[in-house]
């Protein structure tokens, strides 16, 4: 390991508590907002659209944030996205009108979305090729505990005040924000900042030539990925709670030991298995997993079962976007902010479109969400294996 990278073990640590801390206020969410809806006397539709707002906001903005940190530096990005998403959580804590739940909603989804490309570009900053897997999956694995941790912390302060869980997430970001202003260094000097293009087009223009670059086929398995993972975790609760008679508590149960799996995956699998295995090996894999877990779902007969099938799917899950986040890192060049800013626009497509599938689909069959989504896990796997042949070709011709 170069010194370059034991001197970014620091940065790397902070940068992942700052993950930590948006992941766990959008995790907090989850089991307080049907009640802030119950308050204002709104009805399921509008719970859905508050939550596809915030991916909606998300898919807009994160490239335009990724494109500012190419020309601007990564810390300046970092510092106003967990500024804003403080500000989001405080306009909820203090929400009196169902307009002010949206306009918090579009401000956490708008400022959060400048982190997560920022913080995978850092990475790919102060970290060779050869371990910026290990760098991926150590901000993933932060990442996964946050969405574990938060709906938890939610729950417990809800207790006392609906409005409680959403003070300590604009507290914890605010914090982070000073912390971040006074000891997180820069990682892109100014002198590759030079060296950047001005990109000027819009979003969509921008989105249609990734998908015609080398990333192209990467960032469509971003959507498969993040389309997976929102289908499963949107109608968990309901399908077990049906099927099981799962209470909430048993529900809450899965999701954390297979969050804490997920997380600990990441966190010390991941880099390894990249080393070891390659990216390509490792993608592969993850949606042979995700796929298993996805059809076996429907045949657990107890709850060992429910826990072991649904850690496969995790496991996979967890598995796959570091890797896929490092594949993409190692061919995006000297753009990384702008593209990395794609790749969470993917992400958020695929976080806003699944729930929407999973539960129109649900009305019909509870088990076709799961059905349909190893058939689009399956799709990504075949689709994954061409890519590579063709790519490996490719590469013997040239």
């Amino acid at each position: 390991m170069s010194l370059k990278e034991k001197n970014a073990r620091g940065p790397l640590v902070l940068l992942s508590i700052n993950l930590f801390i948006i992941m766990v206020g959008i995790g907090l969410v989850i089991p307080i907002l049907p009640f802030y809806v119950e308050m204002f006397n709104a009805d399921a539709q509008i719970l859905g659209m508050l939550i596809a707002v915030f991916s909606i906001m998300q898919f807009l903005f994160a490239p335009i944030w990724g494109r500012l940190s190419d020309r601007w530096g990564r810390k300046p990005m970092i510092i106003i996205g967990l500024i804003g998403f403080a500000a989001a959580e405080f306009v909820f804590a203090f929400a009196s009108h169902l307009w002010m739940l949206f306009l918090s909603r579009i401000l956490a989804g708008t400022f959060g979305s400048a982190l997560m490309p920022t913080a995978m570009a850092y990475v790919a900053d102060v970290t060779s090729q050869e371990n910026r897997g290990k760098g991926m999956g150590m901000i993933g694995a932060a990442m996964g505990l946050g969405i574990v941790i938060g709906p938890g912390i939610g729950g417990w302060l809800a207790e006392f005040d609906l409005s409680y869980p959403f003070f300590f997430a604009g507290i914890a970001a605010t914090i982070a924000a000073i912390v971040s202003m006074l000891v997180l260094p820069e990682s892109l000097g100014k002198e590759k900042r030079s060296f950047i293009a001005n990109e000027t087009e819009n979003q969509f223009v921008l989105m249609k030539k990734a998908l015609c670059s080398p990333v192209g086929f990467l960032l469509i398995l971003v959507f498969i990925m993040s389309f997976g993972l929102a289908n499963f975790q949107s109608i968990f609760g309901y399908y077990t709670m049906e099927r099981y008679n799962f209470s909430p508590k048993d529900v809450g149960l899965v999701i954390l030991i297979v969050g804490i799996i997920g997380t600990i995956v990441q966190g010390v699998l991941v880099g390894r298995l990249i080393n070891k295995f390659g990216e390509e090996k490792v993608l592969t894999g993850s949606l042979i997993l995700s796929s298993i877990g996805f059809i076996l779902m429907t045949t657990a007969p107890s709850f060992a079962w429910v826990l072991i099938t649904t850690s496969l799917f995790y496991l996979g899950n967890s598995i796959l976007r570091p890797a896929l986040n490092t594949f993409i890192s190692n061919l995006a060049g000297n753009k990384q902010g702008m593209v990395m800013g794609l790749n969470n626009s993917f992400m958020s497509l695929g976080n806003a479109v699944g729930p929407i599938l999973a539960g129109m689909l649900f009305e019909w069959n509870i088990h076709i969400p799961y059905f349909f989504g190893a058939f689009i896990m399956i799709v990504g796997l075949v689709s994954t294996r061409i890519w590579i042949t063709r790519r490996k070709l490719s590469d013997i011709e040239s």
